[in-house]
């Protein structure tokens, strides 16, 4: 089975993909295109799964950079291939060449780009870092190689939709503490409250005055056949789950 890569309009024609899991040499529980080296699955298949990744993206598997990513705020400045996955949670550079993937499976990949500047950005966005303020660090970190604000695109990718997100009031809690109009993210009819990732992270892009933004509207936990949820992983009490990967390059 071949690779399936979602694009958005929003940012070609750089080169990147939202993969689901599709084409992937991993079987069991990890079936498809699982490319988390942190997983249980086996390292030289989830090798395998990386390489075709860097062949569908044009770049050397070397060029595929990862990160260590930790549910932070930082956001590291790509000059050149890194000897180990930076600890931090989002990515910018200005270097062509250089492909920036994000490891996620519920949590928002998101992709930014500055066409004008050169200049693009990929970042991992649960709602931790979202909520401390990954994508605004994201922005600060590309306007300072130079890009403009205004100018820039994002696309959140497959994430877990509103519908399958149900929180605890503790949760609901904290995002009412940073700003009491974060309720019209969080949607009742049950026991606990439903959470509107995706439509938060945008309304923080939006707030800080991104240029463009947008999500794919693909929901990880609702479609086991294309996405890898940790969420679904827990209620099917599976010992593991699979990491779908984004990536951008210019």
């Amino acid at each position: 089975m071949t690779l399936e890569m979602l694009t958005s309009e929003a940012i070609a024609p750089l080169r990147h993909g939202f993969f689901t899991r599709r084409g992937g040499a991993s079987s069991g529980v990890f079936e498809g295109l699982n490319c988390g080296p942190g997983s249980m699955d086996q390292s030289d298949i989830v090798a395998i799964n990386r390489e075709r990744v860097a062949l569908a993206l044009g770049v050397a598997p070397s060029a595929l950079v990862s990160m260590h990513q930790t549910h932070s705020t930082e956001v590291a400045v790509i000059e050149t291939l890194p000897d180990r996955a930076p600890r931090v949670d989002a990515m910018v550079t200005d270097r062509p060449g250089l492909a920036l993937s994000v490891l996620t499976a519920d949590c928002q990949p998101v992709l930014f780009a500055d066409h004008e500047a050169g200049i693009i950005g990929a970042a991992h966005a649960g709602w931790r870092g979202t909520l401390d303020g990954v994508l605004e660090a994201t922005l600060d970190a590309m306007e300072r190689l130079g890009a403009t604000r205004s100018d820039i695109s994002a696309v959140i990718g497959p994430t877990i939709s509103q519908a399958s997100y149900e929180v605890g009031w503790e949760f609901f809690e904290d995002f009412i503490a940073e700003d009491p109009d974060n309720q019209r993210f969080f949607a009742g009819g049950g026991e606990k409250p439903h959470f509107d990732l995706p439509a938060y992270g945008l309304h923080r892009m939006r707030r800080a005055g991104i240029g463009h933004a947008v999500w794919t509207r693909h929901c990880t936990y609702s479609d086991p056949q294309r996405f890898f949820s940790y969420r679904r992983s827990l209620h099917r009490k599976e010992p593991d789950y699979g990491r779908l990967i984004s990536v951008i390059r210019l």
